[in-house]
């Protein structure tokens, strides 16, 4: 029994980390650049254990994350669906890229998580931050090879637990 929680210790502790750091208040000048731990949290575990971490993590995730941040529920949701299934479909490519190459590739699935956040409060009729809105982006695309490198990259330890 025990052999079967183990594996998702760590994932778990991640996710939970995850939107831990989302919620910690921070300087006003700070604010701006909080990068998107969820996303990126979501992005490695599927690419790590795509046979164990998906859509359904993802969209749970992404509630979890509306509700602690008071957003529209469902907002980051519906914005983290399409980015986890790009990593899900991509997995085996990224797992095999230049560290570079995959940091441009979580990039611009960061583009298309703010992309979807913006239209989403467009829709929603919500205000829409001007350039600034950016800027977890660019603080995200610089630490996805610091989180790759922290949870142990896409070795065979992590791809060993299936």
């Amino acid at each position: 029994m025990i052999a079967r929680i183990q594996p998702f210790l760590l994932p778990l502790a991640t996710f939970v980390l995850a939107l831990a750091l989302s919620i910690v208040p921070l300087g006003e000048s700070v604010v701006p650049f909080r990068p998107d731990w969820v996303p990126l949290a979501l992005i490695y575990w599927a690419v790590a254990r795509p046979q164990h971490f998906g859509l359904l993590a993802a969209f749970a995730m992404g509630l979890a994350l509306d509700m602690l941040t008071g957003s529209l529920l469902g907002r980051h949701a519906l914005a983290l669906l399409p980015v986890v299934y790009l990593a899900l479909r991509l997995h085996l490519r990224i797992r095999v890229a230049l560290a570079w190459q995959a940091t441009v590739t979580v990039a611009l699935m960061l583009v298309l998580y703010h992309f979807l956040l913006f239209w989403i409060d467009g829709v929603g009729q919500r205000a829409i931050p001007g350039a600034i809105g950016w800027a977890p982006l660019l603080s995200s695309a610089l630490l996805w090879p610091m989180v790759m490198f922290a949870l142990g990259g896409f070795g065979r330890d992590n791809v060993k637990a299936t």
